[in-house]
This record gives structure tokens, sequence and C-alpha cells, in this order.
């Protein structure tokens, strides 16, 4: 029987230490949250036996009701955090069974390696049966695997022992937050029911064997996206783009794909180029029995790219049709790519694979789109996402709102004076109506605009529904995230922007269960944590808040977590704590480097008024996008009273 005494435990890179409870790839700690680690933890135990899902479930989640797909999803973050590929693999599903670590473990009592004792030889020969491209050859690997496993075992004495050491090792592991996943599964990925068929495009595959392309592949990921989402939108919802980037590069087999983000058809596809020359393979599978409804392969010069994609989502369109009994043949949005360049469609698709990137990506993405725009003048989509990147980067804080926001407004507009019918370039044109305008009405009417031409856009909804809540209009705000959620599943920015509206609605009980599902799955989601402290502080819960901080900021930005621990001292009313921690954030050598918002929050909660008001002033004199947030937003609850404030809040309501 294993000894509980072996704490540490090293596989590849990997030493996951089980007294200490964290995971290191070297010296450096890998971030996984605390049922991830548990689970982790228990298939290690066992590697090389398939530990049914019942058994850990039942280890891991004891007493508490939860479902499986909170099992799959831990399993999907633990592959995540280890860097899996379909060549290496250290979790393998036994299908209908459970689940196997597939890597060789050595185990000791302390840090030195003599100590080590070989734990469990794998044969992993069957792990390299699976094709690049293929889930057949995937499937086939893992049964496979299964079989190999199973003549292992024993059908009495290895259930007993496993069983056995799965509740010792779940007993050295602290219940780390039971309702966690519970609440997951309540806020977060049990999103309202659309009534419709779903459908999931995933994240075309890059087989050039060139980094450097993966814009192309995201890119045609993207295209299937656009083309596909506005076929039939009462009948028919497209997965966003946001929630199937959650699977590029993931072994996670296709059924659990498709329960987390509940579709029941899915498209695969990838990419191959050798010179001037693409092949293109596309499956339409149908997931309840993994039948192939429709294959295609496609190979074109290069610059046939053009017509391709559109002749793809013509076919798979046809498909759908059929599929959704109906016969009539199927009309797409947008039959073409909107230009016969080339070299300007390219450019197009690098540019949208840096925007994508946000914040790292936002200066080649203008580039990008700039150059699309050159080499063909009447290019509407490329004003569209150029006028994107410019508004975003204003509300992201990279540049002045005075600066980006015109050159925003007169992008948006030209591509609406080339093609009226551009979602993208509606919702940019809101952005800059309610960030830099003040101007509520036009806001609401160019996000409806882009609703009704694109129903399944899950952005516009994320960001109509962030607007109303700016206006205290909170039950529409959360009906427009829940129509969010529904397209966009497993977003952690879609929950999270939701939880900011239960925040500006101060139920922030609701907001902090929101968050709390939202750090679970991804503890280095640092947007999570401004609204999730701040609902600790304004319950009362001060321990907990300064817990958070310590845990989860520090080790990320001890800056901004020493400004945080101010105002919770300060909201706490313990002064000598606060004023030792604002002497040290503001003598702290970053501070003056980090961006203005940081520095408005902790004057504006730490009792510092005349400063925080003065940097409001500043912020209305560049039109800046915090001041139509100024009438909901609790973190200005301080200021309330000044008449100065009060000045400022005229300027954010709609005039």
């Amino acid at each position: 029987m294993l000894s509980l005494i072996s704490h540490l435990h090293r596989f590849g890179d990997f030493t996951l230490d089980a007294r200490a409870r964290v995971l290191r790839r070297g010296i450096d700690p890998v971030s996984l949250t605390p049922k991830a680690f548990e689970v982790l933890f228990l298939l290690v135990e066992s590697a090389g036996e398939i530990v049914a899902k019942e058994e850990l479930m039942n280890a891991v989640w004891p007493n508490s009701f939860v479902e499986e797909s909170n099992l799959t999803q831990t399993i999907f973050m633990i592959r995540k955090a280890l860097g899996e590929t379909p060549h290496r693999r250290y979790i393998v599903t036994a299908q209908g069974k459970g689940y196997r670590f597939v890597c060789e473990v050595r185990t000791s009592q302390d840090n030195n390696i003599e100590d080590e004792q070989p734990q469990v030889p794998l044969d992993q020969v069957s792990l390299n049966q699976e094709g690049p491209d293929s889930r057949l050859a995937r499937t086939q690997a893992i049964a496979t695997e299964q079989a190999a496993g199973s003549s292992l075992e024993h059908p009495l004495v290895t259930k007993h022992l496993r069983s056995t050491r799965l509740l010792l090792a779940a007993s050295i592991l602290l219940s780390a937050g039971l309702g966690a996943w519970y609440v997951w599964s309540r806020s977060f990925s049990k999103v309202p029911d659309s009534g419709r068929v779903m459908l999931a495009v995933l994240p075309f595959q890059n087989f050039t064997g060139d980094p450097g392309q993966e814009y192309l592949s995201d890119g045609l990921t993207e295209e299937m996206l656009s083309q596909l989402g506005n076929l039939d939108p009462q009948h028919l919802g497209v997965i966003a783009r946001t929630s199937i980037m959650h699977y590029k590069g993931s072994s996670a087999p296709l059924e659990q794909i498709a329960r987390e983000l509940g579709v029941q058809y899915v498209i695969e596809g990838s990419l191959r180029r050798d010179a001037d020359r693409l092949r293109i393979s596309v499956q339409f599978i149908q997931v309840r029995d993994q039948s192939h409804l429709w294959a295609r392969e496609y190979d074109r010069e290069l610059t046939g790219l053009l017509g391709v994609e559109a002749e793809i989502a013509r076919e798979v369109a046809g498909e759908i049709q059929l599929t959704l009994g109906k016969h009539e043949s199927a009309t797409l949005r947008r039959a073409e790519t909107g230009t016969h360049s080339y070299e300007a469609y390219d450019f197009y698709l690098r540019g949208l694979y840096f925007l994508n990137k946000r914040w790292e990506g936002f200066p080649q993405a203008a580039e990008y789109f700039q150059q699309a725009i050159d080499k063909d003048p009447n290019y509407a989509r490329a004003y569209a996402g150029l006028a994107n990147t410019y508004a975003l980067m204003s509300t992201w804080l990279e540049g002045k709102p005075d600066d980006l926001m015109p050159k925003a407004r007169a992008a948006a507009l030209k591509a609406l004076q080339l093609d009226e019918k551009l979602p993208e370039a509606h919702v940019a044109l809101a952005l800059v109506g309610e960030s830099y305008d003040y101007d509520w009405t036009t806001a609401e009417k160019e996000f409806r605009r882009a609703i009704e031409l694109d129903p399944n856009y899950s952005t516009a909804h994320q960001w109509y529904g962030e607007g109303l809540s700016w206006q205290g209009r909170f039950a529409e705000a959360l009906a427009e995230s829940d129509r969010a959620r529904q397209i966009d599943p497993v977003s952690l920015i879609v929950a999270s922007d939701r939880g900011a509206v239960l925040f500006r609605a101060r139920q922030y009980d609701r907001a902090i269960a929101q968050y709390r599902a939202v750090v679970e799955m991804d503890p280095r989601f640092i947007q999570a944590f401004d609204y999730l402290l701040f609902s600790y502080v304004r319950c009362g819960r001060f321990p907990e808040a300064l817990d958070e901080i310590n845990k989860y900021i520090r080790p990320f930005d001890p800056v901004w977590a020493t400004g945080d621990e101010a105002i919770v001292y300060a909201q706490w009313g313990r002064s000598e704590e606060m004023k030792r921690a604002l002497a040290k954030f503001e003598a702290h050598p970053a501070t003056l480097q980090h961006n203005w918002y940081l520095r408005l929050k902790v004057s504006a909660n730490t009792g510092h008024i005349d400063e925080a008001v003065s940097e409001l002033q500043d912020l209305l004199a560049l039109r800046s996008h915090v001041i139509p947030t100024l009438d909901t937003d609790p973190f200005y609850d301080a200021l309330r009273a000044d008449p100065r404030f009060d000045a400022l809040l005229r300027y954010g309501r709609d005039r």
C-alpha cells in the first residue's frame, strides 16, 4: 500500500509536492486551483491505473452535489497547466470509465534525488499511434491503451487497493472550498438553455509546420464562425470564438468538448501548406454518435483562399439546413471576404489574430488592418477591424481617448459607408458613443443594430449589457449577459463581466459567487479580482479580502497588492495598518508608472477625496470611458457627497 510519507512525486519536468500542495515545473510554481491540484494528486498516486470518475468525484467532492462536468473541466485545466499536446500526454481518458495518468512517476520523502524510487514505468506506445489530424486515430489509440491497462488489473484486489489509496490520499488533502465547483456549475457552466440546435466550430489545426501560420488557421476558424453565425439564428446557435479557443491544442475527447459547450454538432478542420498551395480538411460531426455527416478536402493555390472559405461555409450551411429539416438553399450573411485582393485579405487575417490577443497585440493589429486598407481602400471589414482596435486601445488604457476614439469613429463610419451591414462596425461606433461621447441613445441604437445583423455576436451582447449596467438597467443587463453566455459558455471575460453587473447592482453575495467561480477556473485571470475584493469589503469580509490579495495578486503585482491592502484596511477602520500600507504603496518606485486607475481607486477609498476628484476631472478632460461608469460603480461611493462629483455625474449621463 502507498506510503503517505512519500510526498514528492516527479514526472517529466514537474514535481508535485503533496505536503506543500504545490506543483512545480523546475523551480517555478505552476498555477492550479485547489480542486485541480487534488485531482492531479490522486491521478499521480494511482499512476498507471484507470481511476473511475466516481472514485475521483467521491474523493475530491465528498458530501457535495456536483456534476460530472466539473470533473471534466478540472481535467481540462490540468491538461492545460501541464502543456499537453497530441504527442505529449500525461492523462488519457478511458472512455466511459475514468482517467489514467500515463507518465513515469518517481517518489521520494524529501528533495534529495538519491531517495527517489521508480514508482510506475509505463508503456506509452499506444500514445504515439495518434495521427495529428485524425480523431479516429486518437480514439483507437485510447482504446488500445485502455485494453493494455485493463489487462494489468486484478478485478477485485486492484479495485480495493486503489479505493483505499484514493481514500488515504484524499485524507491528506485539505478541502479548499467544497462548494466552489457547485457555484461554478450554477453560475458559469450552466448557462440558460437557448432552445436552439448548437454548433461549435473547433479551432482549425495548423499542420503547416510553421507557427507563423497560426494567424491563417485562426483566420479560417473565425471565417467559419462569421459565415455561419447568422445562418438561422432562431434555430441555430454558433459558439463564440472565446469559448472555442479554450480547446486549441486540446486533446479532450469530442464528447467532453460538446458537453462543456452544450452543442450537438461540431466542425473540425485542419490546414496544411505546401509552397503556394493549401490543403484544408473539414469534417461536420454529429456528437451523439460521432458520425461524420459531411467531410471534404480542398486543394487550392494560396490565392484561392479568398473563395474557399465561402465555398466551405456554403456546403456546411447546406448540410446544416438539411439537419434542421429545411430544404431551401442556404443563405449566408457574407458570401465573400469583402475584397478581391488576396494580399489585403491576408493582412486582415493577421490583424484579427493580433486584435484577439488584446493588450500585447493592439499595435500589430492596427498596423496590419491599415496595410489591408492600403492594399484595398474599399475593404469595409478592414476598416471595422481598425475601428475596434482603436476603440479597445482607448478603453484598455493603451493610449489617450481623445487621440484614439476619433480615429475609431472615422474608421467605423468609413466601414459602414462601404457596407452598412457590418455588425463589427456598429459595435465600434457604439463603443465610441458610450465611452467617449457619453451618448447612450446612439450607443444603444448601434448595439441593437449589431445584434439585429448578427444575433450570435456574443461580444455585442456582452458590451451592451455592460453599458446597460452603467445606466442602472440591471435586469436588462443581466438578460444580455445571459445571451452572451449562451453563445460563449466558457468565456472567462463574459462570466467576469456578469459579476461586474451584479457588483454594480450591489448584489455583493452573488457577485462573490460569480467571481469565485471565475477564479476557481483560472487563478491567473486578474480582471476578476478588483470586483471580487471590493465585494468582500462591502460584505465586511475583510480577512478574506486580504487572503485573496496575498494568494493571487501579490505574486503577480506587489505594487497593486499593496494599494489594495491599503483600501481593505481603510474600509475596515484599521487606520494604522492603512497608513503603513499606503506609505509603502506611495514609496514604491513603480507606483508612478502604474496606470491612473490604480491611483484613482486607492485615493477614492482611503479618504483622499480631493485627489480622487482631481483625477476624475482630468479624466473628463480626456473624455475617459470611466466617466459614464460613475453613476452605478460602488468604487466611487465615498465621493458621492461631494458636489464636484455630482457635476461629474451629469457628464456621464445621457444628454
